[in-house]
């Protein structure tokens, strides 16, 4: 396993503006209300063009609602949204036009089996759909058009290295530079021993001993490997070289001559792209879980004010020392963040820069943080921490960084963890893993509980966290 330490993402150099799956949310938010938008301009255009009257008329308002809100359900079912920033223009378009299809032919049967309108005119339907592909086209260009603009002048940018070379990884190459509105710059390419002779355009970066080193110093978000097929040792070899990083790695075969239904499979400039790792919550997923955790952060903060208010004042006369304390924990991306809590323990100073875990019966620990550690009550300004955008409210909890650069050459996956943000509470905890870590095995478990909460998240799944630390999770054995 690779021996490059684990470097925080603040080191990494020109994370240029915000991160790339806030650009994508806010693109994709944007198309919705456009799509919705067109659609209403389009049938009130359809409405004065055939019936020439700008009088209302509340039987078409009212049908006109109906289409909008059935327009909406196909939105949030078809893949119309998601994974903006890799798909092609082309084939964007062919989704946007099925979604259509779909709207209009069930509104037109809607519109025939319940006898809503008195009139039906194919002049007025044809019209309608017309106008709202129309609009529906031209807010993409549009919505391409701006990414383009805004990354040229440096922002939205992902980095990314090839591995590989000859003429599969020249391709990659010339078709992300084709398309600038992907925002994705490729610094150089690594060469294997299964790499084709053929050098590339771009610089060459050394060899798989350097990817990893080069990848962490350089904050490297990408790595796509160009190999042939048969590869596996290489593809197997590159995976263990990555295994500390969070960048995304995607495998590019020669598959273009083939229409592929896989999951795992997807387009970006036009290329097809096998994702090997990618992160769990991107595009409208992200914004999802960003809007969850501000709206309830939010109230929580305003429900529990008066409870903070009295344990701050008991903490603050239980023992000397500050009310709130501050630990650096790894976040998203392995980004070092500040971790509120309610300090627990009197004031000490650890020597050697060692962490030392709160056991049963911890001398250090004050009786007033002993009761705030068993009922979780001391992890309340992290509420705090939400609100700013260093954590979520229910995601895998933040290990001590000496525990990170501990564990993750021990437990496999181990650093995958920070791929989301950290949470207040997770998966792990609402099943028993609270607490103090003593054992490998317990350490084991918590990471594979929390990789199941990244592959199966969903906005049903943290609300059933929280419900569940409500009932359970605030009274832990584990908790010292």
């Amino acid at each position: 396993m690779s021996s490059v330490p684990y470097t925080s993402a603040t080191d990494r150099a020109h994370h240029a503006g915000m991160p790339y799956t806030k650009y994508t949310a806010l693109f994709s938010l944007g198309l919705r209300f456009a799509d919705l938008a067109g659609l209403l301009a389009a049938g009130v255009f359809a409405y004065w063009l055939r019936f020439g009257t700008p009088q209302v008329d509340l039987e078409y308002q009212r049908n006109l609602g109906r289409g909008l809100l059935f327009a909406l359900v196909v939105f949030s079912m078809t893949p119309l949204y998601r994974s903006w920033r890799g798909r092609g223009l082309a084939s964007e378009l062919w989704t946007m036009l099925g979604a259509y299809l779909a709207i209009f032919v069930v509104a037109v049967l809607y519109t025939v089996a319940f006898k809503l309108s008195s009139e039906i005119s194919r002049l007025w339907w044809a019209t309608w759909f017309a106008g709202a592909v129309v609009t529906g086209t031209g807010a993409r260009l549009l919505c391409r058009a701006t990414a383009a603009w805004t990354r040229q002048l440096g922002f939205d940018l992902r980095s990314a290295v090839i591995v590989g070379g000859g003429h599969d990884a020249q391709r990659i190459v010339r078709a992300l530079e084709r398309q600038p509105w992907a925002g994705i710059q490729v610094k150089g390419w690594f060469e294997t021993h299964d790499s084709p002779s053929a050098a590339l355009e771009s610089p060459r970066l050394g060899g798989l001993a350097q990817l990893a080193g080069y990848v962490q110093q350089h904050g490297i978000q990408q790595v796509w490997v160009a190999l042939p097929m048969g590869a596996q040792a290489e593809i197997e070899a590159i995976l263990e070289a990555l295994a500390h990083s969070t960048a995304d790695i995607k495998f590019v075969p020669d598959l273009l001559g083939l229409q592929l239904l896989n999951q795992s499979v997807e387009q970006v400039a036009g290329l097809p792209v096998i994702n090997l790792r990618s992160s769990p919550l991107d595009g409208q997923a992200h914004l999802l879980k960003a809007i969850e955790d501000r709206l309830l952060a939010a109230l929580i903060l305003v429900l529990i004010a008066p409870l903070m208010a009295v344990i701050a004042l008991a903490v603050k006369l239980s023992s000397p020392g500050p009310v709130l304390f501050r630990q650096a924990r790894h976040g998203i991306d392995g980004q070092i963040i500040q971790v509120w809590k309610f300090r627990s323990m009197r004031v000490h100073q650890e020597g050697g820069g060692r962490v030392t875990q709160a056991t049963q019966g911890d001398p250090r620990v004050t009786p007033l943080g002993r009761f705030l550690r068993r009922t979780s009550l001391d992890e309340l300004p992290q509420f705090f921490n939400v609100l700013q955008g260093t954590m979520s409210i229910v995601g895998p909890r933040p290990h001590a960084l000496a525990h990170n650069h501990q564990y993750m050459d021990i437990v496999d996956n181990y650093m995958q963890r920070h791929r989301v943000k950290p949470g207040i509470t997770g998966w792990a905890q609402v099943n028993g893993l609270r607490g103090e870590t003593d054992t490998l095995e317990k350490m084991a478990a918590r990471v594979e509980y929390d990789l199941y909460y990244m592959q199966h998240w969903s906005l049903a799944l943290d609300l059933k966290i929280i419900a569940m630390t409500v009932i359970k999770g605030f009274l832990g054995k584990n908790a010292y």
